[in-house]
């Protein structure tokens, strides 16, 4: 019954999905149909073909497409289109970990202070005259991985990393980047600019680098992070229970932060801060599949590819291109303090 309840609804967002894909794909200041969308993915597509000689990848399709259509399509929308798909999924993998780790719906993935992190190394990446390969996301990323994995030592004493410390070290670390933050940005000069707009969130510089960057290492991470469904389910009866009931408390809550820490620091390093989309898709998801999250995991994470192409699309419909940030902080904010009126905080 659980199995095929989650196919069914994983095949229904995968579907919601690739419409909301070719629908964005056709937003942008050439006129492009979905017809013509879609016809340029599928010229794109390359499949293996296996023969003496070995593996050749070969394209199939060969439709009739303007190829000025198809080179927009391909080279400008699609990469960033499928990235933002990428940064919604991970966004809201951490997010539903997060809430359940936290036995909070208010939690996101900026609670242990990873995007603080990430905007810290790519500030400094921005002003700073340094020049390495993948320069600002892997600034970024170090970033992330150095503030998550800080607050969990400075939160874990002789071996254990209680949850309530956990929380308020992330408080504090936050607040102690923030200030870092600030004091770069006094001293941008004439980066000052690119850091606001670093972190305010955008997938303007989106490339299909960028997405063979970052694909994998979400997709390995969710798969890990999905294993332990089953797990983060016990833990939220308490500690005691599920060590009583044979889960390595411990071990299970290193493994979840990990896993939850460097997906959002692979989503953030490509995308800058995009706030809130961890905390509205998991709670919404909660509401419709349960707090299972062997369901509701895979759910939460289409269900933020979606919502992430789609708040994108909106940011690029205007008469000026908007960060998406601002467009998923201006639906998120109102959704807070929802969460904050109905005073849901122990709900799940």
């Amino acid at each position: 019954m659980l199995l095929s309840r989650t196919l069914a609804w994983s095949a229904g967002l995968t579907a919601l999905l690739v419409a909301v894909v070719l629908a964005s794909a056709t937003v942008g200041p050439a006129d492009i149909g979905v017809r013509e969308v879609a016809l340029s993915i599928l010229n794109g597509l390359a499949l293996p073909s296996f023969g003496t000689g070995g593996i050749r990848w070969v394209r199939p399709f060969a439709f009739d497409v303007s190829g000025t259509a198809e080179t927009i399509v391909r080279t400008i929308r699609l990469p960033r289109i499928l990235l933002g798909a990428i940064v919604g999924f991970a966004l809201a993998t951490a997010g539903t970990v997060m809430q359940g780790f936290f036995r909070n719906p208010m939690a996101d993935p900026s609670i242990i202070g990873v995007s603080t992190g990430a905007a810290v190394g790519a500030v400094a990446f921005i002003i700073l005259p340094l020049t390495i390969p993948f320069g600002l996301p892997l600034a970024a990323f170090c970033g992330a991985l150095v503030a998550g994995f800080g607050v969990y030592l400075i939160a874990t004493t002789d071996g254990r990393t209680p949850v309530a410390t956990l929380l308020l070290a992330g408080v504090a670390v936050q607040t102690f980047l923030g200030a870092v933050i600030s004091y770069m940005l006094l001293h941008a000069g004439d980066s000052l600019e690119r850091a606001v707009y670093w972190l305010m969130g955008h997938l303007h510089a989106s490339t299909w680098g960028r997405v063979r960057i970052a694909l994998p290492l979400v997709v390995v991470l969710f798969v890990v992070l999905l294993a332990y469904a089953r797990d983060l389910n016990v833990l939220l009866l308490g500690e005691d229970d599920a060590q009583t009931l044979g889960i390595e408390v411990e071990r299970t809550k290193r493994i979840l932060l990990a896993g939850s820490s460097v997906i959002t620091a692979a989503a953030v390093a490509v995308s800058g801060v995009i706030g809130f989309v961890g905390l509205i898709v998991p709670h919404m998801m909660r509401l419709v599949v349960g707090p299972d999250h062997r369901i509701l995991l895979p759910t939460s994470a289409l269900a933020g590819a979606v919502f992430l192409v789609a708040t994108d699309t909106v940011a690029r419909m205007g008469p000026s291109e908007l960060p998406v940030g601002i467009v998923t902080a201006a639906l998120g904010a109102p959704f807070f303090l929802y969460l904050l009126r109905r005073q849901e905080v122990h709900a799940l």
